[in-house]
């Protein structure tokens, strides 16, 4: 309830399918998210704006445009393509999750929060969004934004 009228998610979503913005990694309405694009999105993402990470996400996807490609590389590779996206644990941890991708579910990643949790480098915000956007799955990743436009609709201080 917000102010006491009821909001369904149906009208976030279809707001949402009029106004979004467009990147590289998102898929258009009515297209399959690439879950590869999801994760490495959601990975850049993380304490970094949509401006900066635009040019890094392109950038690795031309170079390494499936998982099994950036798995296979050293990781001082994957370190200096990451060079000016900082927090350099993130990307020791997504060369350490597309490897252990790669060997223990060939490739492809595990469909539930529960399982994708348990990557390195994702934490439940990060798996709730794969899981939803790279998975169709019900799930609600809460973030920092999220808690400030409840924080707002709510007034609370």
């Amino acid at each position: 309830m917000v102010n006491n009228i009821k909001f369904p998610a149906n009208i976030l979503l279809i707001w949402f399918d009029q106004y979004r913005r467009q990147f590289p990694w998102r898929a258009r309405p009515g297209e399959k998210a690439d879950t590869y694009k999801v994760w490495l999105s959601e990975i850049m993402l993380q304490q970094t704006t949509t401006a900066t990470v635009s040019g890094y996400f392109n950038a690795f996807v031309r170079r390494w445009p499936k998982i099994e490609d950036l798995a296979a590389v050293d990781l001082d590779e994957v370190l200096h393509a990451w060079q000016g996206l900082g927090y350099y644990a993130r990307a020791r941890n997504l060369h350490k999750c597309a490897k252990l991708i790669v060997k223990e579910y060939g490739g492809r990643f595990p469909d539930t929060e529960a399982s994708l949790v348990k990557l390195p480098g994702v934490g439940s915000y990060t798996a709730a969004a794969i899981a939803s956007i790279g998975f169709d799955h019900v799930a609600t990743p809460v973030d920092g934004n999220v808690e400030r436009v409840m924080a707002r609709l709510h007034r609370i201080s």
